[in-house]
């Protein structure tokens, strides 16, 4: 296929040009004469982009996809789609479902549901606990994204709180540590005094899950890094002074790097007078310097890369009273439109936006041949269009929950069509049944 009248958008340049896909693979990205030459004697299959801009399809390294166990918030399938119908062609997935993702028979049986079920690629963290640090030592690099540690509120088994475990998975983790870092005794008083008034609602969240849980669990965890020379990932940061712990410069050479999400990016506290559980998330929202500092970090790379942590619950589980109500929300068909509609309101450029959604998830958890428009790369590639402004609306949904934090919200781009490994699953109408993602595999040097 010729993939034509697009403005490819990689490495930091947007260019008018075309790009010729043979089976799962780049072949040649064309430009200039090579463009007009293609154009004139290609007689294969085209497509026409309609001069919107071709990108890498996005890399999210944090979703919640539910199964086994929690199908029905979401599954493999139904959330993938919707992960296409957004640009996301990679994604990785959390191990806190039912079964708990603790062995790594368990953890293969993940991947062979994916295998069957994903309309895009797919990896899966091992999980951490207190108990089983010799499963861990087992998680192959090259197969796996990483390892995956609570260090703050959790479900079952799955809070790691042994200060000698800690140390043992940072120093003999044969992977990455990516890490929910928010300390569970400062979460736990708060709840026991903000539980006692009448009045307690998600207007509370952020001071029941406080800045000060966020940064002690930070230092800690950059401590043990340090210590130990791991590479450690702090999965979405919340405040203004963990961003401010991080170090700037370019992804590729960190031993320790963090990540924003689009919920942190767009919405803050004032926002719980409106969203109320809609927006209740772990780490909480927080103020609206906490928004502004994690946007500069981000735009000065101690934020390295741009995550959604999507976690869908039911309508009716987020209707509850704010105690019995489950932090997280879905957010996968919608975070290209958000980092795009700040970036027409002046926040970064359309190429900053693929540098924080695709290149550098690529670069920092060393994707073999992805997250680039490269010849020889894989073709993976989103194709977001410019048009009037439209709102989100219910029916539009592709999530098994049927409710979005975006719902009224407007943007002026959709996704107009999605390919993964050289197949074309969206069409900016319809996500295929027919097609299924691949394993993503890592360079572990």
């Amino acid at each position: 296929m010729l993939i034509q009248n697009v403005v490819i958008v990689n490495e930091g340049r947007s260019f008018a040009g075309g790009l010729l896909i043979e089976g799962e693979i780049i072949v040649a990205v064309l430009e200039g004469d090579a463009l007009r030459q293609a154009l004139l004697q290609y007689q294969g299959e085209r497509f026409d982009g309609g001069g919107g801009y071709l990108m890498p399809g996005l890399i999210d390294d944090q979703v919640h996809f539910r199964e086994p166990g929690l199908t029905h918030k979401g599954d493999l399938s139904t959330e993938s789609r919707a992960a296409a119908a957004g640009g996301i062609t990679s994604f990785m997935e959390m191990p806190n479902t039912q079964p708990q993702t603790l062995t790594q028979g368990l953890l293969e049986e993940k991947y062979a549901l994916a295998a069957e079920r994903s309309a895009v690629n797919y990896s899966f963290y091992m999980g951490a606990s207190n108990d089983n640090l010799e499963e861990v030592k087992k998680t192959d690099p090259t197969r796996v994204c990483g390892v995956k540690v609570f260090m703050g509120a959790s479900t079952g088994n799955m809070l790691v709180d042994n200060p000698s475990t800690l140390q043992g998975i940072f120093a003999e983790s044969p992977c990455l540590v990516a890490v929910h870092s928010e300390d569970e005794g400062i979460i736990r008083r708060n709840m026991e005094l903000y539980s006692l008034r009448d009045d307690v609602s998600s207007h509370h969240h952020s001071l029941i899950r406080s800045r000060e849980a966020c940064i002690r669990s930070t230092e800690k965890a950059m401590a043990l890094a340090a210590r130990n020379n791991t590479r450690l990932h702090v999965l979405h940061v919340s405040t203004a002074e963990e961003a401010l712990m991080m170090t700037e410069g370019p992804v590729r050479g960190k031993r320790i790097t963090a990540e924003a999400c689009v919920h942190h990016l767009w919405f803050s506290s004032e926002d719980y007078a409106l969203k109320g559980n809609w927006i209740k998330w772990n780490p909480s929202i927080k103020d609206p310097k906490d928004r502004t500092e994690i946007r500069n970090a981000l735009k000065n790379n101690r934020l390295d890369i741009v995550a959604t942590d999507h976690a869908p619950h039911t309508i009716e589980e987020k209707s509850r009273p704010y105690l019995q109500a489950p932090s997280g929300g879905p957010l996968v068909q919608h975070s290209l439109l958000v980092m795009l509609e700040l970036a027409l309101l002046g926040e970064w450029s359309v190429e900053f936006v693929v540098n924080k959604m695709c290149h550098a998830p690529a670069d920092l958890f060393r994707i073999r041949d992805r997250g680039y428009i490269r010849e020889g790369y894989k073709a993976d590639l989103v194709l977001a269009a410019k048009t009037s402004p439209w709102s989100v609306t219910p029916d539009q949904l592709l999530y098994k929950c049927k409710w979005s934090p975006f719902d009224g919200v407007s943007f002026q781009h959709r996704v107009a069509a999605t390919w993964v490994n050289g197949v074309m699953v969206y069409d900016g109408r319809v996500v295929r049944d027919d097609v299924y993602g691949q394993r993503l595999l890592f360079d572990s040097v």
